[in-house]
C-alpha cells in the first residue's frame, strides 16, 4: 500500500504536468461546452464565468467555483439535457484532472474553514451536567429526543440490537416528559438546526448578555435543585460531601476542586484558576458556611463559566492548518460521539500527550462506540440528518386520511421512530450503510403494521394497538423491496408531502440533500406554488402534468432537471406513505425516469438499484454530512479532498458504518484547526 505521502507527490506530479500545459485538457472544454452560457454575451447563468478562466492558477485561485465544477460534472448535470453532451471517455478524464487540481490547491493552501467559537447548545449541556456529576436523571426533559428508550433496549457493547424493543415518541406525546430530572430546572430555548446543518453549529450557537445571565442562574438553580443530593449525585461522596475531619480541610478543597475543574473544563486547571476557586470555598468555610453548600456555590460557578459553556480551540501559530493538541482532540471524539465532555480515561490521555497516537485514538473510538452515551449520538445526528422535526406539523386532510388519526394522536408518533431505529442498528451492529438505502430489515410496531395496509410484513393480522406512552416494535424481515431503507419510510413520505397531495418537488429536494448531501438552490420567489388541489379544468391531469410549468422557466430547468426524477420515483406513495398504483382521478401514476441521466428506472425497485448502483455517492454524502455535524460548521473546498479519502477507506471496509465514522474522526480536517492568533479566546484572567 502506498503511503499518504507518496499519494500526495503522484497528486502534485500530475498536477504540475497539467499546468505545464496550461489545461490542454480543461480548458478547450470550457470553451466548446461551457462559455456559450457561462461567459459569452454577458451570459453568467448561475452566476459562473469561465470566459475569464485563462490558465489553471485563475482556476485555483477560486476554490468554491473549482469545488462547483467538479459537482456539476460529476453528477452529470453539466452541459445541459438540451446541450450536445461530453464523450463518457472525456467527461471521465475532465473530472479526474478537476479532482486533481482540487486536492493539488486545497495542499497548496494548506487551511480548513475556521469552527467559530460556540456554546453548548442545550442537548450538550444537559450531557455535560449529567456526566460531571455522574447524575441519575436528566437536567431538564428535551423535546428534540426524538425517541425515548424503555427498558434498556440499548446495548451498543453487545453488537446486537434486540428483536423486539420498547421505546416512547416525545413530540407527539407529551407523557414522555415524565421522567427523572431536577425539580426547578428550567431549560433554555432549543437551539434549531441550521438549514442543511445541524444545531451544534458554531456560526449559530452565540452567547448574549441575557443568555449568559440566565446561564448563571441555571448553574445555580441545578445545585440548589431539591433533587440535586446524596442519593442522585454520583460524585456526592468524592466532591460534596464533607471530609473526615482528620483530613487538612484547605488541602482536600484544593485536590478535589483540580479534578473537578479539570474534567468541567475539559483541560488542566490552571494553577491562578485554581487558587480563586480554592479561595472563594476557603473564605465561605472561614465565614462559617456549610462544606457542601460552599462546594456547591463553586459547582455552580464553574458549569456557568465560559471555560465550561464554550467549546473552542486554541490559537494556532500560524495562518495555516495545524494539528489540533490532543486535548482539543479528546473534546472533538467526545462532543461527536457523546454529545458531552470527555470522560477521565480520555482526558488523562489528551492531558498525557498519548491520544493523538494512531493506534491509541482508534482504541479509544472503540470504547466510545461500546459506551451506553453513544446513544446521544443516535438522539441527536439522524434525526436531523433526516430532518425528522418536520414530521412534527404533518397534518393530512382528517377527511381524505382518517386512518392517521386515532384517539388524539397521530400514527406520526409511530412512523418517525422506524427509521431511528433502522440507524440505532446498523451503527450499534456495525452494518454496511447501504442498508440505510434498502434494508433486508426493519422495526414496526402493531399500529405502523396496520398503517401501512398493503405494505404491511408478514401475515400477522392482530388488531393494532393504540399505544401512546410505550410502544413496542418488532424486528421483522424485508422481502418486498418496496419496503426497507429510509427512502420509501412512511415517516419520510408523510413529511414530504402536503396535507391533500404528495410533493415530488420536496421528495427529490430530501433526497438530494439528506441521502447525496447536494441540497438544491431555494427556487426563485416568484415561482407560485403549486396548489394543493388541482384547479377547475385541470382535475384529469397528473402531478407530472400540472408540475411541468416548473420546468418551462430556464432559471428552474437546471434544478428541476436534477430533483424531479428523485421526487417522482417516489410516486407510488401517497401523502400518508401507502401504496397505490392510481391517483384519485383514475390515472396511472408514472415514476419512471433515470438517476444522473445514466440510470433508467420504472418502478421503486429499479430505482433502489439505481441508488444502489451510486452507492459510492451516497456513501460520499454521508461521510459530509457526518464529518460537518463532527466539526460544527458547514464543509468547504479544502475538505473535498478528505471526504474523497473518506468515502474510498470506508468503501475498502465494505461500506461499514463504523468504519465510516472511524475515518471521519481519523480525517484530516477532524485532526487539524485553522485558527489564527486573532481568533484566540480569552475565557477568563
Amino acid at each position: 500500500m502506498f503511503r499518504l505521502t507518496t499519494i500526495i507527490s503522484l497528486f502534485f506530479a500530475v498536477a504540475f504536468s497539467l499546468c505545464a500545459e496550461e489545461g490542454s485538457s480543461i480548458l478547450p472544454i470550457f470553451q466548446n461546452h461551457c462559455i456559450k452560457c457561462h461567459g459569452q454575451d454577458g451570459k453568467l447563468k448561475g452566476k459562473v464565468n469561465l470566459l475569464e478562466i485563462k490558465n489553471l492558477g485563475a482556476l485555483g485561485q477560486n476554490p468554491e467555483l473549482l469545488a462547483k465544477l467538479v459537482d456539476v460534472i460529476d453528477f452529470e448535470e453539466m452541459p445541459p439535457e438540451e446541450e450536445p453532451q461530453l464523450e463518457p471517455g472525456k467527461r471521465a478524464k475532465l473530472l479526474e484532472n478537476l479532482k486533481i487540481l482540487r486536492h493539488r490547491f486545497a495542499n497548496e493552501k494548506q487551511s480548513f474553514p475556521h469552527t467559530p467559537i460556540r456554546r453548548m447548545n442545550r442537548f450538550q449541556y444537559n450531557n455535560a451536567v449529567v456526566d460531571l456529576f455522574a447524575l441519575k436523571s436528566v437536567v431538564f426533559s428535551l423535546p428534540e429526543r426524538m425517541m425515548r428508550e424503555h427498558k434498556n433496549y440499548f446495548k451498543p457493547e453487545t453488537g446486537k440490537m434486540a428483536d423486539t424493543v420498547t421505546v416512547g415518541s416525545r413530540p407527539l406525546g407529551k407523557s414522555q416528559l415524565i421522567e427523572k430530572r431536577l425539580g426547578g430546572v428550567a431549560a433554555f430555548p432549543q437551539d434549531l438546526r441550521a438549514e442543511n446543518g445541524y444545531d451544534n453549529r458554531g456560526d449559530h450557537l452565540s452567547l448574549s448578555p441575557l443568555l449568559m445571565q440566565s446561564f448563571l442562574k441555571l448553574g445555580q438553580s441545578v445545585v440548589e435543585s431539591n433533587d440535586f443530593n446524596q442519593r442522585t449525585v454520583g460524585s456526592w461522596a468524592t466532591f460534596f460531601a464533607e471530609p473526615k475531619p482528620e483530613n487538612n480541610l484547605k488541602k482536600e478543597v484544593r485536590t478535589r476542586l483540580h479534578r473537578f475543574l479539570t474534567l468541567a473544563f475539559r483541560r488542566p486547571v490552571e494553577s491562578n484558576l485554581l487558587d480563586r476557586y480554592s479561595g472563594f470555598v476557603t473564605d465561605q468555610l472561614d465565614a462559617g458556611v456549610a462544606f457542601t453548600k460552599a462546594m456547591k456555590a463553586a459547582a455552580a460557578a464553574a458549569i456557568s463559566s465560559p471555560k465550561f459553556l464554550y467549546l473552542y480551540d486554541g490559537a494556532a501559530t500560524g495562518e495555516r492548518a495545524e494539528r489540533i493538541h490532543d486535548i482539543e482532540l479528546a473534546s472533538r471524539m467526545s462532543f461527536f460521539l457523546w454529545g458531552s465532555i470527555p470522560d477521565p480515561p480520555l482526558l488523562d490521555l489528551a492531558i498525557a500527550g498519548e491520544l493523538g497516537k494512531t493506534e491509541v485514538m482508534e482504541a479509544q473510538f472503540s470504547r466510545m462506540l461500546e459506551d451506553q452515551k453513544l446513544k446521544r449520538f443516535c438522539d441527536s445526528f439522524p434525526s436531523q440528518w433526516l430532518q425528522l422535526e418536520r414530521i412534527v406539523s404533518s397534518a393530512p386532510n382528517r377527511e381524505k386520511f382518517p386512518g392517521f388519526y386515532f384517539l388524539k394522536y397521530r400514527d406520526s408518533m409511530h412512523m418517525m421512530l422506524e427509521p431511528l431505529l433502522l440507524f440505532e442498528t446498523v451503527l450499534i451492529e456495525n452494518l454496511p450503510i447501504i442498508q440505510l438505502i434498502d434494508s433486508d430489515f426493519t422495526y414496526r410496531s402493531s399500529l405502523l403494521q396496520e398503517a401501512y395496509q398493503d405494505l404491511a410484513i408478514g401475515a400477522d393480522k392482530k388488531k393494532a394497538k393504540n399505544e401512546v406512552v410505550v410502544l413496542n416494535f418488532n424486528r421483522l424481515p424485508v422481502t418486498d423491496r418496496r419496503s426497507g431503507g429510509l427512502i420509501t419510510n412512511a415517516a419520510i413520505m408523510t413529511m414530504t408531502s402536503g396535507p391533500e397531495r404528495t410533493q415530488p418537488i420536496t421528495r427529490g429536494a430530501w433526497i438530494a440533500g439528506v441521502i447525496f448531501n447536494k441540497p438544491p438552490e431555494p427556487p426563485p420567489a416568484d415561482v407560485p406554488a403549486l396548489g394543493e388541489k388541482p384547479p377547475e379544468g385541470e382535475e384529469h391531469l397528473t402531478l407530472r402534468e400540472r408540475l411541468s410549468m416548473h420546468r418551462e422557466r430556464s432559471d428552474c430547468r437546471g434544478c428541476h432537471e436534477q430533483i424531479d426524477p428523485l421526487g417522482f420515483a417516489l410516486e407510488n406513495y401517497d401523502p400518508i406513505g401507502n401504496w397505490r398504483d392510481q391517483y384519485e382521478n383514475g390515472r396511472d401514476v408514472d415514476m419512471s425516469g433515470s438517476l444522473f441521466r445514466k440510470h433508467s428506472f420504472n418502478n421503486i425497485v429499479e430505482f433502489k438499484d439505481a441508488l444502489l448502483a451510486e452507492k459510492d455517492r451516497f456513501t460520499r454524502g454521508l461521510a459530509g454530512h457526518l464529518l460537518s455535524f463532527a466539526l460544527a460548521r458547514g464543509l468547504g473546498p479544502a475538505d473535498q479532498v478528505a471526504l474523497d479519502q473518506i468515502t474510498e477507506k470506508t468503501i475498502a471496509e465494505g461500506y461499514k458504518m463504523q468504519a465510516l465514522l472511524k475515518q471521519v474522526i481519523l480525517s484530516e480536517p477532524f485532526l487539524s484547526k485553522t485558527n489564527p492568533k486573532k481568533t484566540n479566546f480569552r475565557t477568563e484572567k
